[in-house]
């Protein structure tokens, strides 16, 4: 019998001390955007849902063109056409930029979107360095910011590539 008591205490302590562990994980609710071209036809959805760590995006696409392509968050929750400039730079609360060997928390590491001939993708990636939280990492920070698809998955050397495809994520 008291082996048993033991056990089950044990168990609800495991339990807690997991749930004590991971509250923005469970706490955060998954949120679903639309992606849109620069003539506002939606091209895809992204849903963004909690991940330990960061955030998990899952991409459906339908109607992009074919290649690799590259995504970040950027800093506002702006996505004015043609170029979506209005969602401004990477998101990037620390502020590192590019320096120091640090990525904005918006770059999202070993990941290239690859759109199939028929224009279609269907994959998740995780951003290990936003949440879906109250934090200054958060996603809806600052009013909120933008998922953007480039046109290609590399720069050309001369700035980043052009912007094709955006969505305004903003707290539900």
């Amino acid at each position: 019998m008291k082996t048993l008591v033991c056990a089950a205490a044990l168990l609800a302590l495991s339990g807690a001390v997991q749930a004590q562990k991971s509250p923005a994980v469970s706490a955060a609710k998954s949120v679903v955007v639309d992606i849109k071209n620069a003539e506002g036809q939606v091209v895809g959805t992204a849903t963004l849902s909690p991940a330990m760590p960061g955030v998990k995006i899952t991409l459906d696409i339908k109607k992009l063109p074919a290649g690799e392509h590259t995504i970040h968050i950027h800093q506002f929750a702006k996505c004015d056409p043609p170029d979506f400039k209005s969602a401004g730079g990477h998101f990037d609360p620390g502020g590192s930029g590019h320096m120091h060997g640090s990525a904005p928390a918006g770059d999202i590491p070993d990941f290239t979107l690859n759109v199939g001939k028929d224009g279609t993708a269907h994959v998740s990636t995780v951003d290990p360095n936003v949440t879906l939280g109250d934090d200054d990492h958060s996603v809806f920070s600052n009013g909120g910011t933008a998922l953007v698809i480039h046109a290609v998955a590399s720069s050309t050397g001369s700035g980043a590539p052009p912007r094709i495809a955006c969505a305004e994520i903003l707290k539900p």
